[in-house]
C-alpha cells in the first residue's frame, strides 16, 4: 500500500490561530479505493478473539479498523501511568494482516479516576445538576483539569504510534457535542467572561450588543456577567446566542488543543466524526477548517418512511463542509440501532444501498459501529458487522457481498460531486431561530430546511449547502430556506448575487436580524429589500390547525398558472418595492395580499415565499425559478423513475460516474450508457435498476 497522503483540492485557507504545521486537502494515508471498516473494541473481548477478528476482516474485504476511542481507562490506569502493551499489540496484528489503522484519541470517556481527582470538572446543566461518571459523554470543555488532562493522553499516544507505518489517521474524540453541548459550571463561568472580554473589548460594547437597556439588564462589572443559565422567565437572546458560540467555541478548542499535540509529533491527518444535522450544537462550517480530512456518522431516523432523503441531506452538507472534497463516513449502522424509541430494522439490501448513497454524494470511505456486537452494555442491542448471530447470517453475508461491491468502485475514489444549485445554511442563525419567544413555535429552521431539501431531491436535483457569506458565483440557483440571522454583509453578499444574474428564493421569517439578536433597521426583511423587491410589514402567524389557500397566478412562461395551491402555519403582509405578484392569499389574515413574489434586479431574480407551502407548492415554486436560472431538471425518465430513484453522478480523470439507487417497490429505467460497474455488464441507451437495487456506470464525462 502507498504509505503516502492523496492529495486533494485545498479546502480552504488556514484559519488563524492554526499552527503552520496543520495541513488539508489531503487524505487518509494508504487508504485507496474506497475505505471499507469500522470501529473495533476488541477490550470488549477476550485477546484470543483477536486473531479471528482480524481473519473475518480480511473475509469481508475490510481495510481500516477504528480502535481506542473508548479506550482511555485502558491507555493510562492511573494518573500519568501509561499501558501500551494490549495496544501495540492489537496495531501490530492489524499490521500485519494488511488493515490500517485509525487511530482514536479517547478524550471522550475520561476515567473514573478522573472524576475522583477532580470533581470540579463535572459538567453542570442549565437547571444546575453536576453530572458525574458511568455514562458516555465528556467533562466540562472549560475545566483546565481536563484539557490537560487530554493533552497529555493524546500526546503519549501520538509518541508512541505517530509514525507507525498501520496509521492512517487520527481519529481525535468522538462525536463533539453528543451528548454534551454546554456547561454551566464555574470553570465555564470564567472562560465565559474571558471569551466575551475576547470578542467584545468591553462592557460597553457588550451592553449595546446585547440590548441589556431592556429589563434594566446592564452589567456595570464584569464579574456581574454570568451563564444563561435557568430564570425566571426568558434570558437575553443575545446572550442565549451567545453562550452557544461560546460553547461550540470551547469544543473545537479542546480539540485543537489534541490536534496540535498530535502534530507535534505525527504527520498523519487528523479528523474528528461530526454529525451532520444530527448535531446542533456544532457550526460545521467553522469545524471544516480544523481538520485534514472530514468525517460524519449518519444513523437513519427509523420513525421517517423516506429516511433516505435525510441521509442523503446529510451526505450534502458533510461534502460540502469538505468543501467538494471526498470525505469520510466513519459511522453508520448495518441494521437497527439501540437508542431509538423503536429501532427497526434494515430490510435486505438496505445496508449496500444506504451506504452507497454515501459514496454517490462523495464518500471515500464507509465505516460502520461497530465490527463486533458488544455483549454487554448500553449498546448491546445496536447491530454490527459480525452481529450476535454470527457468520451465518444475513447482515455477514450482506457485510461480506459490500465488501465485494466496494472493490469494483476503486476507481470511484478521488472524483466529485457537482451541483448547480446551493441550499443556504447557517447554525447560528439555527440557534437564535430556535431560541424562546419567536412569534411561532411552529416555525423551525430545520423543518423548513428539510422540506425544501425534500423538494429538490424529489425533482433529482443534486445541491450543495452553502453558507451565507460563501461564493456563490458558480450556482444558477440558491435556496435560503431559514435564514433568519442574516448579517448586512451576508445579505448584500445574496444581493450581489441576484444582481450577477442568480436566482435566490427565499422563504418567510428571512433577514430578521442581525448577529446579536436584533431586529435589522428598516424592518422585517430589510436587509434583503434589494435582491426581493420588498419588505414585511408585519407578521401573521396562524393558529395551529389552520391552513390557508393560494392562488398561484404564475410567472411569465410558467405552465403551472392558475391552480390553487395549500399552505399553513405562516403569513406575511408585504410591502411591494418592485416585485411582482406570482401567488396571491385566498383566505387567512391576509386574503388577497401577495403569497410569493418574483423581483428582477440586474441580470438576476429574487423569489419571496411568505407562507409554509406543502410539498407541491414548494415544487411549483421551484420550477418557474429553475426556468429564470436556466435550470432543466433531469426528466426523459423512463418507467418507474419516481422520486423513489435517486440518480448522482461524480466526475474525475474525464469520466462519469452515474449512480442510480432505486429505494422503490418497482423496478426503473434511466437513460444512460456505459459500462455498470457492480455487475459488470455493458448498458446501451436505458438502465434497468430493481426495486431495492442500485447501478454505478462510467461513461465517459
Amino acid at each position: 500500500m502507498d504509505d503516502q497522503p492523496r492529495p486533494r483540492t485545498p479546502l480552504s485557507s488556514t484559519p488563524a490561530g492554526t499552527p503552520a504545521e496543520h495541513t488539508v486537502g489531503v487524505w487518509a494515508r494508504g487508504l485507496d479505493g474506497v475505505a471499507y471498516g469500522g470501529d473495533y473494541n476488541p477490550e470488549q473481548w477476550p485477546e484470543e478473539v483477536w486473531a479471528e477478528d482480524v481473519r473475518l476482516m480480511r473475509e469481508a474485504g475490510v481495510t481500516f479498523a477504528t480502535v481506542g476511542v473508548f479506550s482511555w481507562v485502558l491507555v493510562e490506569p492511573r494518573e500519568g501511568v501509561f499501558e501500551f502493551g494490549w495496544l501495540d499489540r492489537l496495531v501490530d496484528l492489524l499490521h500485519a494482516n494488511g488493515i490500517r489503522v485509525v487511530l482514536g484519541t479517547p478524550t471522550t470517556v475520561p476515567p473514573a479516576w478522573f472524576y475522583r481527582a477532580y470533581p470540579e470538572a463535572r459538567v453542570v446543566t442549565r437547571d444546575g445538576v453536576p453530572l458525574g461518571f458511568g455514562s458516555r459523554g465528556m467533562v466540562s470543555p472549560s475545566s483546565p483539569q481536563y484539557r490537560e488532562a487530554a493533552v497529555r493522553v493524546t500526546t503519549a499516544l501520538a509518541e508512541r504510534y505517530g509514525s507507525h507505518p498501520a496509521l492512517a489517521l487520527w481519529h481525535v474524540h468522538n462525536e463533539y457535542g453528543v451528548p454534551v453541548a454546554e456547561d454551566y459550571s464555574e470553570h465555564a463561568l470564567h472562560a465565559f467572561r474571558d471569551w466575551l472580554r475576547a470578542r467584545y473589548g468591553s462592557l460597553d460594547a457588550l451592553n449595546a450588543r446585547w440590548g441589556t437597556a431592556f429589563w434594566g439588564q446592564r452589567y456595570g462589572d464584569w464579574d456581574e456577567v454570568g451563564l444563561p443559565a435557568a430564570a425566571a422567565s426568558v434570558v437575553n437572546p443575545a446572550e442565549r446566542l451567545d453562550f452557544a458560540r461560546f460553547s461550540d467555541h470551547q469544543l473545537r478548542a479542546c480539540f485543537v488543543a489534541e490536534r496540535d499535540a498530535i502534530r507535534a509529533h505525527s504527520d498523519v491527518p487528523i479528523t474528528t466524526n461530526f454529525m451532520a444535522f444530527a448535531c446542533g450544537s456544532t457550526d460545521l462550517w467553522a469545524w471544516g477548517r480544523e481538520v485534514d480530512v472530514v468525517s460524519n456518522d449518519h444513523y437513519l431516523d427509523a420513525a421517517d418512511p423516506r429516511n433516505q432523503v435525510t441521509l442523503a441531506q446529510a451526505a450534502d452538507l458533510t461534502r460540502s463542509v469538505a468543501q467538494g472534497n471526498p470525505w469520510f463516513l466513519m459511522e453508520h449502522s448495518t441494521s437497527a440501532v439501540n437508542w431509538q424509541p423503536r429501532n427497526v430494522a434494515k430490510q435486505p439490501g438496505e445496508l449496500r444501498r444506504n451506504s452507497l448513497q454515501h459514496v454517490a454524494r462523495g464518500a471515500d470511505a464507509v465505516g460502520f459501529f461497530q465490527w463486533r456486537a458488544s455483549r454487554s452494555g448500553a449498546e448491546k442491542f445496536h447491530s454490527a458487522m459480525l452481529p450476535h448471530a454470527g457468520t451465518g447470517s444475513r447482515v455477514w453475508r450482506e457485510v461480506v457481498a459490500f465488501g465485494a461491491d466496494l472493490g469494483h468502485l476503486a476507481e470511484v475514489a478521488g472524483s466529485r460531486v457537482e451541483a448547480r444549485v446551493a441550499v443556504l445554511w447557517d447554525q447560528e442563525s439555527a440557534w437564535a431561530q430556535g431560541l424562546e419567544w419567536r412569534p411561532s413555535v411552529d416555525v423551525d429552521a430545520r423543518e423548513r430546511t428539510d422540506a425544501w431539501y425534500r423538494a429538490l431531491w424529489d425533482d433529482h436535483v443534486t445541491v450543495d449547502f452553502a453558507h451565507p457569506s460563501a461564493d456563490l458565483s458558480s450556482y444558477a440557483l440558491v435556496v435560503a430556506p431559514a435564514s433568519y440571522l442574516l448579517t448586512a454583509d451576508d445579505a448584500a453578499n445574496l444581493t450581489r448575487y441576484v444582481a450577477a444574474g442568480g436566482t435566490l428564493v427565499v422563504s418567510y421569517f428571512s433577514g430578521i436580524v442581525d448577529e446579536n439578536d436584533a431586529v435589522h433597521e428598516g424592518g422585517y426583511g430589510a436587509p434583503l429589500r434589494d435582491a426581493l423587491g420588498l419588505t414585511v410589514e408585519e407578521f401573521a402567524p396562524l393558529r395551529a390547525g389552520d391552513g390557508v389557500r393560494v392562488a398561484w397566478s404564475g410567472a411569465p412562461d410558467d405552465d403551472g398558472a392558475h391552480r390553487e395551491l395549500v399552505a399553513d402555519t405562516w403569513t406575511d403582509h408585504l410591502a411591494l418595492d418592485g416585485a411582482e405578484v406570482v401567488a396571491t392569499y385566498v383566505d387567512g389574515p391576509v386574503a388577497g395580499g401577495a403569497a410569493v413574489t418574483r423581483h428582477a434586479l440586474g441580470d438576476g431574480h429574487g423569489w419571496y415565499v411568505s407562507t409554509r407551502l406543502d410539498d407541491d407548492g414548494l415544487r411549483a415554486v421551484l420550477a418557474a425559478a429553475y426556468q429564470d436560472a436556466g435550470l432543466a431538471p433531469r426528466d426523459g425518465l423512463g418507467a418507474g423513475t419516481g422520486r423513489d430513484v435517486e440518480i448522482v453522478e461524480r466526475t474525475g480523470d474525464g469520466r462519469l460516474y452515474t449512480f442510480v439507487l432505486n429505494h422503490g417497490t418497482e423496478p426503473a429505467s434511466v437513460p444512460v450508457t456505459g459500462d455498470e460497474l457492480l455487475t459488470g455488464s455493458t448498458v446501451d441507451g436505458w438502465l434497468k435498476v430493481p426495486a431495492g437495487e442500485v447501478a454505478v456506470v462510467r461513461s465517459p464525462r
